[in-house]
């Protein structure tokens, strides 16, 4: 894969564009802040609906200044002059920038950071969200685990386990998988060409090794476990998948993964913005909890061996026990769940699915992220309900002032004017949100 903005300074460089033009990554990008800047958030539809009535309201209020005040036996240059004060200091023009410079302002930071918020009417799930579950692998932890143990029962040797499994995984886009073939070709194992390869989501894959059926993956693919088998899960400190046939597990073999250095501090701000973080992962409950006491996670809300499948049913489990809940992760297998969710998280290193399915779209492979899009989205929506408050605010005192002659045309110009500065004054204040750090 060749990264934008690569130098190539010797040699003949072939490359091979898979995406060009709407299909790029940048473009996507582009397409997502413009959706995001150019919707309409729920807060903005109910300042529609009063600016419905409050628009004929105005020249309502305005024909009934002139006419009273040409009732009390004022001149019509006199009367004419506090109507006219009313048009203008009335004029809207506060109220239609309070919610559109919040969100271009909110959403272009948000951008700059790494954080692509699909569309306005997210802002109003992150200020309900009270529930965040997080994905393990390439959520929490890095995605990228090593090769740590390989352990085989009767006369079937290491390498040959290794070899088998390996051959195996070649097929699967899983990080488990890519630890292992990138294990074995460390240790100088060649792989053997496979045919027949079936992937098992959520449970590990097979393969044809010449005439014999081989299955990399969890227990349950088995018919017999060997005891000493598993007594190497609950002795590991990662991921153990096994590798066998005919029905019987020969080999386990164990993978670790670390959690990114950025995920307890993530995890205690989560919390600090009143959220309840929960662990779901498909892998054995002894890895989960072993990375939830890493990162800070309540043993409690740890769900581990889940099916992509169950991923779904566990967000739907939580949303009808009353929480809002928001789900991070980075796979397919996670997409179903992100769409489930009352706010879907994906994060960019992960796959094209994930994003597609998701509300917001985290470019940066950074827990941390999580926080800042939340804390973000919650201040663009607060910003944009201060601005709709000094809108309506300004016009509700503003407009008795000016009825009662207090106001002068020329006055009421000038005031509606630095009404709207300081509505995207107040908006600008976004461009100053830095990134949290704890200590």
């Amino acid at each position: 894969m060749l990264s934008g903005a690569t130098v190539n300074g010797h040699g003949r460089l072939v490359v091979e564009a898979t995406r060009v033009g709407r299909e790029t990554t940048l473009a996507r990008i582009t397409e997502l802040v413009e959706q995001a800047q150019t919707g309409k958030a729920p807060v903005q539809r109910l300042a529609d609906r009063i600016s419905a009535v409050f628009v004929p309201a105005v020249l309502v209020i305005a024909l009934v200044t002139l006419l009273l005040w040409l009732a009390t036996g004022h001149s019509f240059a006199g009367a004419l002059a506090p109507a006219v004060a009313v048009l203008i200091i009335a004029c809207p023009c506060a109220l239609g920038l309070a919610t559109p410079t919040a969100l271009l302002t909110g959403t272009g930071r948000g951008a700059e950071l790494g954080i692509l918020i699909k569309g306005p009417q997210i802002l109003e799930s992150t200020r309900r969200v009270d529930t965040v579950v997080l994905d393990k692998t390439g959520t929490l932890t890095t995605g990228q685990p090593v090769l740590t143990d390989v352990v085989t029962v009767g006369p079937l040797r290491q390498d040959a386990a290794l070899k088998a499994a390996a051959s195996v995984e070649v097929g699967s886009e899983h990080p488990v998988a890519h630890a292992i073939v990138e294990g074995a070709r460390q240790q100088g194992v060649v792989t053997e060409t496979i045919t027949g390869f079936t992937n098992l989501p959520g449970q590990g894959a097979r393969a044809m090794i010449k005439d014999v059926e081989v299955t990399v993956g969890k227990p349950n693919l088995f018919d017999e476990v060997p005891q000493a088998l598993r007594e190497a899960v609950d002795a590991g400190t990662g991921t153990t998948v096994f590798v066998g046939w005919d029905g019987t597990a020969r080999a386990a073999i164990t993978v670790a993964d670390t959690p990114r250095a950025s995920s307890a501090a993530a995890v205690a701000r989560l919390r600090e913005l009143g959220l309840t973080p929960y662990l779901l992962t498909g892998d054995n409950e002894h890895t989960a909890r072993a990375v939830a006491r890493q990162v800070g996670i309540d043993p409690a809300n740890v769900d581990a061996g889940v099916l992509p499948q169950d991923k779904y049913a566990r967000v739907k489990a939580l949303q009808t026990q009353g929480k809002v809940v928001a789900m991070v992760g980075d796979g397919v297998n996670d997409a179903a769940a992100l769409a489930q969710a009352d706010l879907g998280m994906a994060m960019g290193s992960g796959t094209d699915v994930a994003a597609e399915s998701a509300d917001i779209v985290l470019m940066r492979a950074d827990v941390d992220t999580v926080a800042d899009a939340i804390e973000l989205s919650r201040k663009t929506l607060r910003v944009i309900k201060e601005n709709l408050v000094w809108a309506f605010g300004y016009n509700t005192l503003a407009i008795p002032l000016a009825a009662f002659g207090m106001l002068t045309p020329m006055i009421a110009g000038g005031a509606m004017a630095l009404s709207s500065v300081l509505v995207v004054l107040n908006s600008l204040r976004l461009n100053g949100y830095r990134r949290r750090r704890r200590p």
